[in-house]
């Protein structure tokens, strides 16, 4: 039977203006890495974002993960993913690197191409080649932990090493596990012709969709002779668990606040298929549906789960059923206040899981 593992993840949304919420904000998501670490929880993942207000305070995951692996044991330390594309791959290879041994090697390196037109823009890169230079910077990046600190020399279509070493070499060799992030069936194959762990999100698709994905890459495994048995499969869902359902007016304004933004955010300039289940909702609420139809909605489709332990429990295990490995939930939403998060995250490792 395929292992099941449990993590939290931060988008580290900001709600609101003042360097007081930003600062406070921070505390609080590191504090909930300490209370993960407590309650065995497997693992901790920051996403990458940048430019947009309320989202993109999570710019350096890397730091806010090297903070925290000093407060910490033995939760791994996900990186959510690196956005390549963007990025140098020898201080990508350095950065996590650094990470890892400051961790004592419990970095897992999540990368993908990104979604945002703005990202692109600020950072001057074509989307149009976004998946070429995302492989090229992903192979260089491979191409440095192999080397485990010896000099390295490269050609590559879009990146270049002329020779050097590049230190500290991870404490995992030949480098920390690497996943590959996605929201299209075209990234999940991507992923499985490398033989790549997979994250993936529900919120765009619903569950059902996903599972049929997650079928496709598990076959596409198979085809490029890796083992499908042995890939791991991380998915990320807004999550709220709430036995008497006291703070349940809260979690619904904080996760309407989170889903009206984040679609904008997680939806790639190519991404034009109208049938996926959460634009029928999108246009049902600017139509006037309520906010409870609509979470209602969300839940039933498995964009997001929130309620109370059994209906936590038959999520879960409509999860693991799609063939998730790693569930990774995200308690922290839409500013939701620490009190909350923090319940929702022990009734979640002690009613639901049974971590």
């Amino acid at each position: 039977m395929t292992k099941r593992r449990y993590g939290i993840y931060h988008e580290l949304e900001v709600r609101g203006r003042s360097a007081e919420i930003e600062q406070q904000s921070f505390a609080e998501t590191m504090s909930q890495i300490e209370l993960a670490d407590r309650l065995g929880y497997d693992s901790a993942w920051f996403v990458e974002h940048h430019f947009t207000r309320g989202f993109s305070h999570s710019s350096a995951p890397d730091l806010v993960l090297a903070a925290v692996a000093r407060s910490t044991e033995r939760i791994r330390l996900g990186l959510g993913v690196s956005l390549l594309p963007f990025l140098s791959p020898i201080r990508v290879a350095e950065r996590v690197g650094t990470l890892d041994v400051v961790s004592g090697g419990r970095v897992e390196f999540g990368t993908g191409r990104g979604a945002s037109p703005l990202e692109y823009q600020a950072f001057q890169r074509p989307f149009e080649q976004s998946r070429e230079i995302w492989e090229d910077h992903l192979d260089a990046v491979k191409e440095i932990f192999a080397a485990n600190g010896g000099e390295v020399t490269r050609e590559g279509r879009y990146y270049e090493i002329p020779g050097v070493s590049v230190l500290p070499r991870p404490v995992q060799q030949p480098g920390p596990p690497i996943w590959v992030a996605s929201t299209s069936l075209a990234g999940f194959l991507a992923a499985a012709k490398g033989g790549y762990n997979l994250l993936c999100i529900p919120i765009l698709k619903g569950l059902p969709a996903l599972a049929e994905d997650i079928a496709q890459y598990k076959q596409a495994l198979a085809e490029h002779g890796h083992d499908p048995d042995k890939a791991r499969i991380g998915c990320l869902v807004p999550w709220y668990v709430d036995a008497e359902n006291s703070g349940l007016d809260e979690a619904v304004s904080a996760f309407m606040w989170y889903i009206r933004r984040q679609v904008n955010l997680v939806t790639p300039p190519d991404y034009t298929d109208a049938q996926h289940a959460t634009y029928k909702v999108f246009g049902q609420l600017a139509a006037g549906m309520s906010e409870e139809k609509a979470i209602a909605t969300l839940n039933e489709h498995r964009m997001i789960v929130m309620g109370d332990v059994q209906e936590s429990r038959r999520a879960m295990e409509e999860f693991f059923d799609a063939g998730v490995t790693d569930l990774l939930g995200q308690f922290r939403v839409g500013g939701l206040s620490n009190e909350l998060v923090s319940r929702s995250m022990e009734l979640f490792a002690t009613e639901v899981a049974q971590i």
